[in-house]
C-alpha cells in the first residue's frame, strides 16, 4: 500500500511517499480500515519536527497521522460494534496517512449518513478537542458567556457551534475571510483581533478557549471574570497571571474517544453542527499540506484523500 512515512525528525523535506505492507490486526479488539481521507492537524508538525519527543516520542521510520475515514475491511476476534463494510470515522493515533490503518474499535464510530469522507475525516480530533474543553474541563453551562480564541479554525469552529448548542453566548475571535465564516457558525459575536483588542471589547467571560497561545494569550486573562477559566490547547498559561486576575487557567490534553464524540456526532444527526474543510490534498501531497496548515490563516480542516483503485 501507499503511505507517508519519514526516517528522521524535520522539516517538511523529510516526508516520503513508500510501499509499505498492509497492516495486520495485531489486537483482538481492532479494525482494519481502508482509508478514503485524513485530518491534518497542528500535531501532525510538532511531531515530525521533534517538538514532541520528550512526551510523545516515535519510532522511526515513522507514518503519522491521527484520525481518519474510510471502510472497515477486516475486525479483530473481539470486535462487537462493527463489521466488514461499515463507513466509519476513527481516531488512529498514528500511521493514518496510509491506504490502510487499524484502530481500537473504542475509538471509532459510524459515520453519520450523508455525511463525506472528506468532512468524517475532519471532525474527530475536532470534536474531541471542543468537548474535552468546553464540558469535561470547561463545563460549560446555558446562559454562560465563552470566549473562543480562533473561532474559525478547524477546532474553534467547532467549539463555537458546540458552545452555541449548550445555549452559551458566544465570542469568538478570527480575522478577514474568517470574521463571516465565525458568525455563519453561529457566534453571538465576532472581533476581529487583527483589528480590534479583544481585551478592550469582552468583558466578564465564564471561560475563555485560546487556540493559538503565543502573545495573544495574555491578554485573554483581561477579558475573565473573577473566578473564571483558561483553558489553552496551544501552551500552558501564566499562573502567576491566573493569580493576579482570580480566575483558574489550565492547559488542556485532550480526551478523545467514542464516548467523548457522541456529543458531536448528536448534533450533526440534529442539524446543528456541520464540518468545515477548507481544502483537500492527495495523499502524496502530505509535505504541501502540512506546509499549507503550518503558514497559518486556515479556516477549517485539511484533509488527505487517501486514493483506493
Amino acid at each position: 500500500m501507499k503511505a507517508i512515512q519519514y526516517k528522521d525528525y524535520g522539516s517538511s523535506a523529510v516526508i516520503e511517499l513508500v510501499e509499505v505492507s498492509i497492516p495486520s490486526i495485531q489486537n483482538e479488539n481492532d479494525v482494519l480500515i481502508q482509508v478514503k481521507a485524513v485530518g491534518v492537524n497542528p500535531i501532525d508538525m510538532k511531531i515530525r519536527m521533534g517538538l514532541m519527543k520528550e512526551i510523545r516520542p516515535v519510532e522511526m521510520p515513522f507514518i503519522p497521522g491521527g484520525e481518519a475515514s474510510g471502510i472497515i475491511v477486516a475486525v479483530g476476534g473481539s470486535v462487537s460494534k462493527f463489521k466488514v463494510g461499515d463507513e466509519v470515522i476513527a481516531l488512529t493515533w498514528k500511521n493514518a496517512y496510509a491506504e490502510y490503518a487499524t484502530a481500537n474499535e473504542n475509538f471509532v464510530l459510524l459515520k453519520p449518513e450523508g455525511l463525506s469522507f472528506e468532512e468524517g475525516a475532519s471532525m474527530v480530533v475536532n470534536i474531541g478537542t471542543s468537548q474535552s474543553v468546553l464540558f469535561t474541563e470547561g463545563k460549560l453551562e446555558k446562559g454562560q458567556k465563552v470566549l473562543i480564541q480562533g473561532g474559525a479554525g478547524a477546532v474553534g469552529g467547532a467549539m463555537v457551534q458546540m458552545a452555541k448548542a449548550a445555549g452559551a453566548y458566544v465570542i469568538a475571535t478570527a480575522s478577514g475571510n474568517g470574521v463571516a465564516l465565525a458568525k455563519s457558525l453561529g457566534a453571538d459575536e465576532v472581533i476581529d483581533y487583527k483589528l480590534q483588542d479583544v481585551s478592550g471589547i469582552a468583558k466578564d467571560v465564564d471561560l475563555v478557549a485560546d487556540t493559538a497561545g503565543g502573545e495573544a494569550q495574555v491578554k485573554l486573562f483581561q477579558v475573565l471574570k473573577p473566578g473564571g477559566k483558561l483553558l489553552s490547547i496551544a501552551m500552558p498559561p501564566s499562573q502567576e497571571l491566573a493569580e493576579q486576575y482570580h480566575v483558574k487557567a489550565n492547559f488542556v490534553v485532550s480526551d478523545i474517544s467514542a464516548k467523548t464524540l457522541q456529543n458531536g456526532i448528536d448534533l450533526i444527526k440534529a442539524g446543528k453542527f456541520k464540518t468545515i474543510v477548507s481544502k483537500t490534498f492527495k495523499l502524496e501531497e502530505a509535505a504541501i499540506a502540512q506546509d499549507f496548515l503550518t503558514a497559518g490563516g486556515v479556516n477549517g480542516k485539511v484533509v488527505l484523500l487517501a486514493d483506493q483503485e
